[in-house]
């Protein structure tokens, strides 16, 4: 909703204050120049990418048009990540049934926004795999986590990189189709056009400009930036299983281990210890009024 109604600030300003200019829309409707612009700038975005890297821009594009990564999301993320620590703790070999086949498994099942982000469950899964593979220390998984994650981020990026390219392109390729229109323009002065003739011939000409900066400004470069945000909320959350996991090898309970994972939370979905504390009294069905003391005194004990 909030890109919508930036769209609509854009267009409303730009033409809005053209036509208050006494600008008519007539003048600035050249459907011919904008097919030239934005195919030259669709070729170029195939031209100079791989297949993968097409289908990844078109699957964030449709992400950031939906609500994602809110503190609901965190809520499941980091439930989740407790039950499988907690499973376990009783040995790695309990979670083989849950990481082998996770959207059959009864307790992924629970969190269905985790599920529905294949990347972050696929991370999630593997390294539980890793973990019980064999003996690894938290130093060597940490260095495997970090090579890893900055793979995935490389990856990631990509898209926003070409889109952001092709959106530099854009006012060039609106100079292209201004310099098509001038060349009917003479050529209809060699047919005696008249002044007021080459004078429309012109200015439709410029046009073209006109669209490629706006393009270029006013959609992609925005586009771009909202593409960035959505790959570093993805990483974020990658970050966040990752500590959760080197703390879970360093021998710290699973209390803390969350709650380390919890820290690298974005801030503004971010919940307090508090909040996540009562989340895991209500997940194994604790009293979570501040009267009871029992249950945190429990894990008061097992973290110190």
């Amino acid at each position: 909703m909030q890109q919508i109604v930036g769209i609509l600030i854009v267009l409303g300003s730009v033409f809005g204050g053209f036509f208050l200019m006494g600008g008519a829309f007539h003048q600035i409707w050249q459907p011919i120049e904008l097919i030239v612009i934005a195919g030259s700038g669709l070729g170029a975005l195939v031209i100079g990418n791989p297949g993968h890297v097409l289908k990844e821009l078109g699957t964030q594009i449709k992400k950031i048009m939906k609500k994602k990564y809110d503190s609901e999301f965190q809520r499941q993320l980091l439930l989740l990540m407790y039950e499988l620590l907690q499973l376990a703790a009783g040995g790695l070999k309990a979670l083989d049934a849950h990481v082998e086949a996770p959207k059959d498994s009864p307790l992924f099942q629970r969190y269905p926004r985790v599920l529905e982000e294949p990347k972050l469950l696929a991370f999630i899964v593997d390294n539980f795999r890793l973990m019980a593979m064999g003996k690894i220390n938290a130093h060597e998984l940490e260095g495997v986590l970090d090579q890893e994650l900055e793979a995935i981020h490389t990856e990631q990026e990509q898209p926003a990189k070409s889109l952001n390219k092709i959106g530099e392109a854009m006012p060039g390729f609106g100079i292209l189709a201004a310099v098509l229109g001038i060349v009917i323009t003479m050529n209809t002065v060699s047919e005696g056009a008249t002044s007021g003739e080459i004078a429309e011939h012109v200015g439709a000409a410029m046009v073209g400009t006109f669209i490629g900066i706006f393009l270029c400004y006013g959609l992609i470069d925005p586009l771009c930036n909202m593409l960035k945000q959505l790959v570093n909320s993805e990483a974020a959350n990658k970050e966040t299983v990752k500590v959760v996991l080197v703390t879970h090898v360093a021998g710290k309970p699973p209390l803390l281990a969350i709650d380390a994972g919890r820290r690298l939370v974005q801030l503004n979905i971010k919940p307090s210890f508090a909040q996540l504390e009562r989340w895991i009294n209500d997940l194994e069905g604790r009293d979570s009024e501040p009267s009871d003391n029992s249950g945190r005194g429990g894990r008061g004990a097992k973290a110190a």
